[in-house]
């Protein structure tokens, strides 16, 4: 197997994309797999390096990666030593990311099958994956896993929003490492000034490539219902729900197991047989 982890790209505002891709020794042009994380995630949390070597031993290139934003560093991409770059992230920023990932694929020297690139989006970057497709003619096929489906309704309303707006922050416990993180109102605006790309169901309407829809029963953090709608908007989809599964289907941080959780074992299968059908 080769492996190569945390190669710099230059990601928004000069800060850094880590990226570790994994795969097969081969000649041959691999298809691509290209996992985005979620909100309050990286690419080295709980068992996704797992379900990478997964991915690669089932025949794929697999790539993933942390967002330039998500409030890790070069030095520590784990967990989140740069509050301040978290709290400038934005949706936007995370579609042009994972575009800047695309074109490091294309012009990389990795034995890469350009006409099979995929993407998987969990959680947050269910949407990020979804925008990015409907205007990506390179991705071939798309995965959403316990995907967003509407990113206006995450927002606060009401006297939060207006606090927020004020203050110009406003900060998020994290439940684990028990750092108030925070939200600058930016996000907000950048939200509103890019509402009609960044408007989940409106672009799932224009994606013409298949989509795997895979979300759990037991989903905590978003609701089965949000499947529901992606499955609706999204013509060429699919819709793949498993049964007791919540959020992170089964896998927490730190994962200190040599298996995937059953969970998201029976998801890689079911993502696996969609991209090879």
């Amino acid at each position: 197997m080769i492996r190569s982890s945390n190669i710099i790209l230059k990601g928004e505002n000069d800060r850094a994309i880590l990226l570790d891709y994994e795969h097969q020794e081969t000649i041959k042009p691999l298809p691509v797999v290209v996992f985005c994380h979620g909100y309050k995630g990286y690419k080295d949390w709980g068992a996704w390096n797992l379900m990478g070597a997964a991915f690669a031993k089932a025949g794929f290139l697999f790539i993933k990666f942390n967002y330039s934003h998500n409030g890790g560093t070069v030095e520590q991409p784990i967990d989140f030593p740069d509050l301040d770059a978290f709290g400038n992230n934005n949706y936007s920023i995370e579609v042009r990311d994972t575009i800047r990932v695309l074109d490091w694929i294309e012009n990389s020297e990795l034995p890469v099958d350009r006409y099979q690139i995929n993407l998987i989006g969990h959680s947050r970057a269910g949407g990020i994956t979804t925008i990015v497709t409907a205007k990506e003619p390179r991705v071939s096929k798309l995965i959403t896993l316990a995907g967003v489906a509407n990113y206006a309704e995450r927002f606060p309303i009401g006297e939060a929003l207006k606090e927020w707006k004020e203050k110009g922050v406003m900060y998020i416990k994290n439940g684990r490492t028990k750092q108030e993180m925070p939200l600058f109102y930016q996000f907000y605006k950048d939200f509103l000034q890019n509402e009609e790309e960044l408007t989940i169901l409106k672009q799932a309407q224009k994606i013409k490539q298949p989509h795997l829809i895979l979300h759990g029963e037991n989903d905590e953090t978003v609701v089965v219902s949000d499947a529901q709608k992606l499955h609706k908007a999204s013509s060429n989809s699919q819709l793949k729900l498993i049964r007791e599964a919540n959020h992170t289907l089964g896998a927490s941080h730190p994962w200190h197991h040599e298996q995937l959780p059953l969970h998201l074992r029976e998801a890689v299968q079911c993502m696996v047989n969609f991209l090879n059908s």
